[in-house]
Order: C-alpha cells, then sequence, then structure tokens
C-alpha cells in the first residue's frame, strides 16, 4: 500500500501565517525515488525561477547573426547596443552588472538548455523542469527528492514567498517558504503555550493527526532555528531584490541552509516587449549584483552559487504584437566566487536549423544543469533525484 505522506509549508510572515499554517500541510501519495545524500561540496545554491518563459536571444543576443536580425527588426539589438561577450554574442544592454561579473570570470551561461519533445504550455513546461520528468512533469520535485533523502530539517531548505515551488516538494519532506528573516508566533505567553501543545506529538496522534502535529513542529523549530541566528532587524521583500535580500540576511547571520529559492515573474510577453523585457532584466540584473554585493565578506557568502532558469525562451522571430511567442531553449546563467566563469557551455543553437515548429533545438539536457549541482554543489548522487545518469558540465 502507497504510504501517505506530508509537505512543509512554512509561512514566516507573521500572525496570519503562523495561526494558519497547520492548514498548509496535505498530503500525497508517495513514491519515486529519493536520491542518497553528501556532504555539501560547496553552496548555498540560490536558484532563481524566472515565471512566463525568458526570452533567451535577448537576453543572450546573437547580434552578429543576420537570422537573428532579419527575424526580429524591432525587438532585435544593434551590435553597438550589446554588451560584447565573444562569439558573436552579447548580453542585453540592461545586464551590466552580471556582465561585470563575466569579466571577472564569476558569471557562466550556458547555452541552448532545454528538454526531448518540448511543450509549449506554462504550466506543463514548469512542471517539467521542477519535477526533472520530461514525460509529464507528474511526481515530487527534483530537489524535493534531494530533500527526501536527508534528514528533516526545516532550515536546509528555505523558498522565500508565500507558496512552496513544486521543485521543493518531496514525498516525505519539503522545504520551507518564508516570506521574512523571522517567524512570529501571534499572542501573548499564554497563547503561544497553548499553541506548543496543539503541535506535540503524542499517542493518540496516528496518520493524518500526526502529520498535522508534525507540521506544526516543523514552524516551531523554524521559528527557533531562525530566532538563533540573531538577524539584525526584520528583512522582508516581494519583489527579487527583497527577497535575495533577506537570502543575504540569513547567510550573513550563519544559517546552514544549504538551498534558498527565489523568483520573479512577468516574462510572458506576447506584445510590445521590448521595454518590458528591459526593465525585467534590469531588475534581474540589480537584484542580483546587490546580493553578491551583500554577502562578499562572509566565508559562506563566497561559496555561494546562483542559477537562473525558466520553462522556455521564446520563437526566433518577432510576432506581429511587437513580442514574442512561446519557445524553447535557452541560456541560463550560473553565478559565483567558485564558478568556472568568462565561458560558454553547450552551443549556440542554430537560427536557420530551427524544429518543425519553428524553435530553436536545445544542445544541452536540463537534467545535466541539474546533475551538475546535485553532484558539486549539494553533494548529492544525481542518479537517483534525476531516474537516471546525465553528462554533468564545467561551470562548477
Amino acid at each position: 500500500m502507497t504510504r501517505l505522506s506530508r509537505r512543509r509549508f512554512l509561512l514566516g510572515a507573521g500572525a496570519a501565517a503562523a495561526a494558519g499554517f497547520g492548514l498548509d500541510r496535505y498530503l500525497e501519495s508517495g513514491g519515486g525515488s529519493a536520491a542518497h545524500a553528501g556532504s555539501s561540496h560547496g553552496g548555498p545554491l540560490v536558484l532563481v525561477t524566472l515565471y512566463g518563459g525568458n526570452d533567451g536571444l535577448n537576453t543572450v543576443v546573437p547580434y552578429a547573426d543576420s537570422a537573428y536580425r532579419a527575424g526580429r527588426p524591432t525587438l532585435g539589438y544593434s551590435p553597438g547596443q550589446v554588451l560584447d561577450l565573444s562569439d558573436g554574442l552579447g548580453l542585453n544592454p540592461m545586464l551590466k552588472g552580471l556582465h561585470g561579473l563575466w569579466t571577472q570570470g564569476r558569471l557562466a551561461i550556458v547555452r541552448g538548455v532545454g528538454y526531448p519533445n518540448p511543450n509549449l504550455s506554462h504550466f506543463a513546461s514548469m512542471d517539467i523542469w521542477q519535477t526533472a520528468n520530461p514525460g509529464d512533469g507528474s511526481g515530487s520535485g527534483w530537489l524535493g527528492r534531494w530533500l527526501d533523502a536527508a534528514r528533516d530539517d526545516p532550515m536546509r531548505a528555505i523558498s522565500i514567498g508565500a507558496t512552496l515551488p513544486l521543485a521543493l516538494r518531496g514525498e516525505k519532506v519539503s522545504a520551507s517558504a518564508v516570506t521574512a528573516t523571522a517567524v512570529t508566533i501571534p499572542g501573548g505567553p499564554s497563547f503561544q503555550s497553548a499553541f506548543r501543545a496543539l503541535w506535540a506529538g503524542g499517542a493518540d496522534r496516528v496518520g493524518l493527526a500526526e502529520d498535522v502535529a508534525t507540521s506544526g513542529q516543523d514552524l516551531l523549530d523554524l521559528e527557533v532555528g531562525l530566532g538563533r541566528l540573531a538577524v539584525s532587524g526584520q528583512t522582508q521583500g516581494t519583489d527579487l531584490a527583497g527577497q535575495l535580500a533577506i537570502v543575504a540576511a540569513l547567510i550573513n547571520a550563519g544559517a546552514s541552509t544549504q538551498l534558498y529559492q527565489v523568483s520573479l515573474t512577468g516574462f510572458d510577453n506576447h506584445a510590445t516587449e521590448k521595454a518590458t523585457h528591459e526593465r525585467l532584466l534590469s531588475e534581474l540584473d540589480s537584484a542580483i549584483a546587490n546580493f553578491f554585493q551583500a554577502v562578499s565578506a562572509h566565508p559562506a557568502g563566497r561559496q555561494v552559487m546562483l542559477m537562473t532558469y525558466s520553462e522556455f525562451g521564446r520563437r526566433p522571430a518577432e510576432n506581429a504584437s511587437g513580442g514574442t511567442d512561446h519557445g524553447t531553449a535557452a541560456p541560463l546563467f550560473v553565478v559565483g566566487q567558485g564558478v568556472h566563469g568568462g565561458r560558454f557551455y553547450g552551443e549556440e543553437p542554430s537560427l536557420t536549423d530551427l524544429d518543425a515548429n519553428g524553435n530553436l533545438k536545445y544542445n544541452i539536457d536540463f537534467r545535466s544543469v541539474y546533475a551538475t549541482v546535485l553532484e558539486r554543489v549539494l553533494g548529492a548522487d544525481s542518479t537517483p533525484v534525476l531516474g537516471g545518469r546525465f553528462p554533468t558540465l564545467g561551470f562548477v
């Protein structure tokens, strides 16, 4: 019989979040393999999710390719507008901070990342990326499976935001979700004492009652874990800069967390894309640059590796509305002092040899990127997590 298991959603946003926490724990049918936990080789890892399908061709611009200019007469960038990298490629002009990291050898760019038989639905493709299951996107999250294999510690992985992405949900345990650097249990001492008694375990609490009690205990453990860090002031944030400020504050306070997740939305630009995309890339750029500046003096901060990804790229040719439609393969960024940066990994996809839908053909399976960070940053065996062996890359 399949064992029912639990997921942990720890919402550290004050009284309302704490009081409603027990309702956010739910059960799901278990199954699937788990990774064998290993010692960390670095990190922490900061995962940046870009929701909506980031336009990779206007992020890492193939300005020297005549097919790029022909397909994007209004959206395209000229050679003089981009921040030159090499190989006829340049960064979007809004990515000045990342360009500086490239020149310092701290930014690596993985090109043409995708998966077989790509799905052009936002929801289905994001599920595929977050479960590492290109078949149908079903199952637990790839990082959730990593968490399943280790000791159940609410501080091990933290997502910044009120909801927990699928990638961090396991069959037995999941990451914690917070919106600030502290968890506040509501009420005075008498209420808090009753609150703690409510979540205590006991012989009469089995099955669902046991899972509900355990979820409350996780919240209390997280409150203690964050409280011990003595973060100066309480940092909150909803935009990307604010989310990364929370991560920086926790790292600088000595958090033992191995994995953080943050996100930026708004990349589904089917019309009048250029100004919106530039605004989003500027927000991404400044948030990442400020984050690395904030953690640069801390020993753990010097070990941080940050990775971006999106559910897919955009079509090579612009549409009639001044935007781009759903595409496939796209580049992703890997940033950190320990990154072998200032170089590309993977080949640049051809703009003339397209798939049957007129989209780019991928050349790096995203599971190779995941295998690399699992093996070399999180110190885990990637094979059981990913359901197979994928070649690792040399960016770390």
